[in-house]
């Protein structure tokens, strides 16, 4: 087994009940680079593509700036970085080099100014064009989309951008402020290319959200990585779900009558990544069995090693002693009460965009309580006051909708926040 990837699989009860149905058990897979890999930092071809709209005077405008010089900071002198502004139109504000070359970007970009109408797809395109110039695999090549408001007539030309950036494994980072821009559209564009797309509901959130993303991005050592599950004859997959660092219905892909596979894409030194899977064990008797065989495979960048892999099996015991069938792992059940929160108000948020208010209004008032019994206060209260609109005026508004959506991936940040085990 290598050892650049350390696998941990644990269920939420290594004892499960002889019966004579089907049960559920939740299985959860850690794929986590190794503390050497964790000491290395992956060098990066950058590319910051920024609204410069009428929307952004003012105070958006000051903290952006101000973000750009913090973010600038962070980075290394051998760092490749380019920076696309766009309103009506686009301009390469600085063209894609190494960052000690840079002498006038601080310059070029405090001299930014507000104006004009926001069309996306024309700084996107330049903004890619820049970073795939330069674009090496032992690099990470991403891309940083700011934006603050909807942008017209090209949403379509800007999807196929995105997906044209994930077939040349160039991530889009989308960052959207405050309520007046097309969450689905970015959500789109950044699961397309590999990328996340993120919330900043305020100017002064600007700074610390750019630092984190930069940051986020000179951590990734892992590429490529894939969960490969095998599954005895009739144990039978049910959902996938990301747990950290944030969470996502990952669904999954059907490689074989026992197998199935789930994209994990990049890992990064510090978190590594976490799925809860969902499965339905068949009647057994009593004994010990092994149910399933996880394998990651990935890819090392900057060792130029593809095809890793590591491997760790799942095992079971059946057992007719009903003490030992209640016994379960505290730290992943919070895990799944934190899911369930999240799966209540997504399905909330799709019933409300298809007009069915009573199910989404109910949806939201039982993700409120799960919300409130997990300690979330503010996000119980957003999920509450969601449902009163609803009630009273049949919508939701721009900006609740857009803080439950994001806000709740957020649910779990780190393993480490949990409950310890039993």
């Amino acid at each position: 087994m290598t050892q650049e990837m350390q696998l941990v699989v644990t269920t939420n009860k290594q004892y499960v009940p002889v019966t004579q149905t089907q049960q559920l058990i939740y299985v959860l897979v850690s794929a986590q680079p190794s503390s050497v890999l964790a000491r290395t930092r992956m060098g990066l071809n950058f590319g910051f593509v920024l609204d410069r709209s009428g929307s952004m005077r003012g105070a958006k405008m000051d903290r952006l700036k101000q973000a750009m010089e913090v973010a600038a900071a962070r980075l290394g002198p051998s760092d490749r970085v380019s920076v696309t502004v766009f309103n009506d139109s686009a301009q390469i504000l600085s063209a894609s080099g190494l960052l000690s070359e840079q002498r006038s970007l601080a310059f070029r970009v405090r001299s930014l100014r507000a104006g004009g109408g926001t069309q996306m797809a024309r700084g996107l395109s330049l903004g890619l064009r820049e970073v795939f110039r330069h674009f090496d695999r032992q690099l990470s090549n991403q891309v940083l989309l700011f934006t603050d408001g909807q942008t017209y007539g090209d949403e379509e030309q800007c999807l196929k951008l995105a997906r044209e950036a994930g077939e040349h494994h160039i991530a889009i980072q989308a960052l959207g402020l405050g309520d007046d821009w097309n969450e689905d559209l970015l959500d789109q564009m950044a699961q397309s290319s590999g990328g996340i797309a993120d919330l900043i509901e305020s100017p002064d959130e600007i700074v610390p959200l750019f630092t984190q993303t930069v940051e986020r991005s000179q951590k990734a050592v892992v590429r490529n990585a894939a969960l490969v599950l095998r599954l005895v004859p009739g144990v039978t997959p049910r959902q996938v779900w990301q747990v950290t660092p944030l969470l996502a219905n990952l669904g999954y892909m059907p490689i074989g009558e026992n197998d199935v596979q789930i994209d994990m894409g990049e890992l990064d030194a510090e978190q590594g990544k976490s799925v809860l899977v969902e499965l339905l064990l068949p009647p057994r008797p009593a004994g010990n069995y092994r149910i399933a065989q996880a394998q990651v495979t990935y890819d090392l960048p900057q060792a130029d090693k593809t095809g890793l892999q590591t491997r760790q099996d799942v095992i079971l015991d059946y057992t007719g002693d009903a003490t030992l069938a209640r016994r379960y792992d505290p730290a992943i059940m919070n895990l799944v009460e934190k899911v369930t929160a999240f799966k209540l108000q997504t399905r909330a948020l799709d019933e409300a965009r298809m007009g069915n208010v009573a199910a989404a209004t109910k949806k939201l008032r039982s993700a409120a309580t799960r919300l409130l019994e997990m300690g979330e206060a503010d996000l119980a209260r957003s999920a509450q006051a969601e449902a009163d609109n609803l009630e009273r005026s049949g919508q939701m508004s721009a900006a609740g909708t857009k803080k439950l959506r994001y806000q709740t991936r957020k649910l779990t940040q780190r393993l480490s926040d949990l409950p310890e085990d039993m």
